[in-house]
């Protein structure tokens, strides 16, 4: 189970510095939602506030309103750093929106967060509650059945290792298939308009920024499993086989995500 008391400030920041693939991911959620000037927009799992800033000033303007939240405070303290007048950010979790109303929102985005979420129904339905009825909801979500290039190499040396988890380890514990997303959102009373699994090429320029990356991202978790006297015999071995997929322009790695495109009934 994820852990969210292992993040620290280096890591938060490291974050805020290394995002720029769940940055340009969240892009395709927001074209998708189709947000027009004025409306109200929560993104759940905010993390530092970046995709959060880009939607206020870029969709719904200054007569909009854009909420970040996150369960991660450090993440939330830097988010608040990004002063516009239709933006803010607060702590919470999914499962409990309670301090926002019935309907408040025109739409809500779910950016590579919902692969950490354990129970996904509690967030489902607090998600529905704040919508409006006809509102959109947008979910990038890493793919159970396509595993990213990470989690495979990271399958080979926990094999090697004679370890064997390689489901889990802090890297997007909670992945769901395509048909167990729809159901979900379908059990959540959403209609459907889209899920599509897109691939992503991700270009690290050396091993240090992957496992920078990684263990940002998943705010301390990474292989997160393991005591630590595990973890330090674990790392030499993944930074080997990492260094074996390294040509002298960086290492290249894939991701394989489901991006779905649900509304509440009008």
């Amino acid at each position: 189970m994820p852990s969210l008391t292992l993040d620290t400030p280096e890591l938060a920041e490291q974050y805020d510095q290394v995002s720029d693939l769940q940055y340009e991911h969240g892009q395709y959620l927001l074209r998708g939602l189709a947000l027009k000037p004025g409306e109200a927009l929560l993104d759940v799992g905010s993390g530092t506030g970046r995709l959060a800033e880009y939607a206020a000033r870029h969709y719904v303007g200054a007569q909009g309103r854009v909420v970040g939240v996150d369960p991660l405070p450090l993440r939330i303290e830097i988010a608040r750093r990004r002063q516009l007048p239709q933006l803010s950010f607060a702590v919470a979790r999914g499962e409990d929106l309670g301090r926002f109303a019935d309907g408040e929102f025109d739409a809500v985005l779910l950016n590579s967060v919902y692969h950490w979420l354990p129970d996904k129904a509690p967030v489902l339905a607090e998600v529905f509650r704040v919508l409006k009825p006809g509102g959109r909801v947008a979910i990038s979500t890493a793919s159970r059945e396509r595993p990213h290039d990470i989690q495979q190499v990271l399958a080979r040396v926990l094999a090697r290792a004679g370890l064997g988890r390689a489901t889990s380890s802090g890297s997007t514990s909670f992945r769901v298939s395509h048909a167990e997303l729809a159901r979900q959102l379908e059990d959540g009373g959403f209609f459907i308009d889209e899920i599509r699994l897109r691939r992503f090429p991700d270009h690290f320029p050396n091993v240090d920024a992957v496992l920078a990356f990684s263990s940002a991202s998943s705010f301390g978790n990474f292989l997160g499993d393991f005591v630590p006297e595990v973890r330090e015999r674990l790392l030499p071995a993944l930074r080997h086989e990492l260094e074996s997929l390294a040509t002298p322009s960086g290492v290249l790695l894939h991701r394989n995500l489901h991006f779905a495109l649900a509304r509440r009934p009008a």
